[in-house]
This record gives structure tokens, C-alpha cells and sequence, in this order.
């Protein structure tokens, strides 16, 4: 038999792990760097109000504030100031991070449990359901920041004026779907997130800091969403999510309102960037 028959086959060559690693720990220095060096008090107070936001979140590890301060959560330590004086804003009504229904006050409780009853009253899984045939994660908007959008599906009840529900989606995850750890920008508003279909065992949930919230044995999950959080769906069934953002409690909601809809028309024409993950369901 000829040799070279039984020779081993060459290695596959791959890129030295020190290298990214240095290529990764570049990228993060230089910027660093440039910020101490041209703008040392401006990039020090940032990074001061910004390391006070990013403890809030429950488990601190160097992962975290890597990806607060160097990854996808660089949009929401920008944020940080304007964050952190929402918290302010919203007193007596202090961030608890994580809610129950009974910590909201009652036209908030109304508002939420009246577009929960809409939505399984609508069949609203069953509307999205055709849509979802060859696609990895769907959404769909009805009401965005306050402004309505046109859908293929007739869903008044979502399109109607609400006092503090601004924004009406629904998140579909196909079957071992997830995302990756990330931050929300803005802390103007609270995200409102219940899973319409009926799933059982613990492979679908949603993870903020060291609490899990399994979606087969709670179906609601208020949260401050600006806080590191993933969703997973490791099922082999769909997760239709509905998500609603709703102004944060406060003695002047004319305020936030009003922040909201300022946020609305600047980030308009940039808002698919956040969700450039996902296929847009009309």
C-alpha cells in the first residue's frame, strides 16, 4: 500500500487563539486610550455614571461589564445619564428591577390584563401562525412608541389610545430559537412580556441576572429591560410572546410621555438597527 495512504492527514491550520485575543483586547484599549487622552473628565464621569448603572444588574461578572462597556450594551452606557435620571423622575416609584402586576398601580394593572384578555380572545396565535412556516424568530409591531402601525391583521383593541401601553409587538421563536445576552436602551418605560400559547417543561424562558422565568409556569414577566437579560427557546413548539412596553409609573407621566415621543421621531429611521436579527411578520 502506498505510503502515502497511511500518512496522516495534515493539521488544519487555524488562527492562534492568543491572537484574537490580543486583536480583541486592541480594539477595546485603543478607543479607551483616545477617550483619556482627549476627553479625560467627560469620559470619567461617563464611565463613573455608567459602572453605577451597570451594578444594578444582579450578576456582576466581568462578562457583563464587558458587554455593557465594550459590547451591545455600549448604546445603553451612552444612555446612562439620561437612565439614571428617569429612576430619578419616576420617585416615589423607585426601579425595582423585576415586577409583579400587584406592584403597578391599578390603571396600569387595567391596561395590561385588558390587552392580554384581546389577545386570546383575537386568536392571535393563530393569525401569526402561517406566517412562521420557514422562519428562525418573527415580530410584528402594532403600536410603536405610541404610533400605530398598519398590519394585515385586524386587531383593533391594539390600535386603540392608551393612557400608558406605548408599544405592541409580538416576538415568535421558532423552535431552538434564542438570543444572545443584551441590554435595552431606554428606562423611560417597563417591558410587559406574556406568552399567549400554552408551553410546558423548562426549556422556554426568559433569564434577567440570576432570575429565571420559565414561561410554563408564568406566563407574565415585568421587567426593567435595560437590565442584561436573554430569552431562549429550546422547546420543539413555537413561543409567541407578546411585548408591550408601558410608561414606568411616576407623579408626571405628561413627562415620560412626552420623552417617549420625542424617542419615537429620532429613532424612527434608525429603528431597524435593533432588530436586524429579525423577520418583520405584516
Amino acid at each position: 500500500m502506498p505510503a502515502t495512504l497511511l500518512a496522516p492527514a495534515p493539521p488544519v491550520r487555524r488562527r492562534a487563539r492568543p491572537f484574537r485575543l490580543v486583536k480583541k483586547v486592541v480594539k477595546r484599549v485603543i478607543p479607551v486610550a483616545l477617550a483619556v487622552y482627549f476627553i479625560p473628565y467627560l469620559f470619567a464621569g461617563y464611565f463613573a455614571l455608567g459602572l453605577l448603572d451597570v451594578l444594578r444588574n444582579r450578576r456582576r461578572t466581568l462578562a457583563t461589564l464587558d458587554r455593557y462597556f465594550a459590547g451591545n450594551g455600549v448604546f445603553t452606557w451612552l444612555l446612562a445619564p439620561f437612565n439614571l435620571l428617569m429612576d430619578i423622575v419616576c420617585l416615589p416609584y423607585r426601579n425595582r428591577g423585576i415586577y409583579r402586576l400587584a406592584d403597578l398601580p391599578a390603571g396600569h394593572r387595567a391596561e395590561i390584563t385588558a390587552l392580554i384578555e384581546a389577545a386570546h380572545r383575537r386568536d392571535l396565535v393563530g393569525a401569526l401562525a402561517a406566517q412562521m412556516v420557514d422562519k428562525k424568530r418573527g415580530m410584528i409591531f402594532f403600536k410603536w412608541y405610541g404610533k400605530n402601525l398598519r398590519t394585515s391583521f385586524d386587531f383593533p383593541e391594539f390600535h386603540q389610545k392608551f393612557r400608558y401601553i406605548r408599544t405592541i409587538g409580538v416576538s415568535v421563536f421558532n423552535r431552538r430559537q434564542s438570543t444572545g445576552k443584551h441590554f435595552g436602551p431606554l428606562r423611560i418605560t417597563l417591558r410587559v412580556l406574556y406568552n399567549v400559547n400554552d408551553l410546558y417543561g423548562r426549556a422556554a424562558y426568559i433569564k434577567v441576572g440570576g432570575r429565571t422565568n420559565y414561561w410554563s409556569e408564568n406566563k407574565l414577566f415585568i421587567f426593567d429591560d435595560t437590565l442584561q437579560h436573554q430569552s431562549v427557546n429550546d422547546s420543539d413548539a413555537l413561543r409567541y410572546c407578546m411585548f408591550v412596553d408601558i410608561l414606568r409609573p411616576t407623579l408626571v407621566p405628561w413627562l415620560t410621555s412626552g420623552l417617549l415621543t420625542a424617542v419615537r421621531l429620532g429613532m424612527a429611521p434608525v429603528r431597524a438597527v435593533f432588530y436586524k436579527h429579525w423577520t418583520f411578520l405584516k
